[in-house]
């Protein structure tokens, strides 16, 4: 799993100056950031460009807003485009300023964004 140790210390400090409480998932190649046990954030290195994506769970709202932009683009599992999800790439969070824009836009969605379903373990 690639990611960029940096981009992931930017964002726990981020968090951790907002006095939010996190934890740290490895998936979609790279380090989610889970808050409330949903998924929030995270970042990964693009497999096919080698740049630094931070991804972002937003609102139909902010999904809207931002989709048109040239620093992002939508998160998708093979062809299926992921509702609520993008990924901002390397100059879309360069400074601290953006990082914040973007981090903001996911804690706002995250009390409202449904938890993933627990699988329950068979006998």
């Amino acid at each position: 799993m690639a990611f960029n140790e940096e981009t992931l210390d930017r964002i726990r400090k981020m968090l951790f100056s907002k006095e939010i409480d996190f934890s740290e998932k490895k998936m979609f190649m790279g380090v989610c950031i889970m808050v409330d046990d949903k998924m929030c954030c995270g970042t990964h290195i693009s497999k096919s460009t080698n740049e630094d994506l931070l991804f972002c769970r937003i609102s139909d709202e902010d999904y809207r807003e931002v989709a048109g932009r040239d620093d992002v683009l939508p998160m998708k599992m093979g062809e299926r485009v992921m509702k609520n999800y993008i990924y901002v790439l390397e100059h879309g969070f360069q400074n601290e300023k953006d990082l914040e824009y973007w981090l903001q836009l996911c804690l706002n969605y995250n009390p409202t964004a449904k938890s993933s379903k627990k699988k329950s373990k068979k006998n």
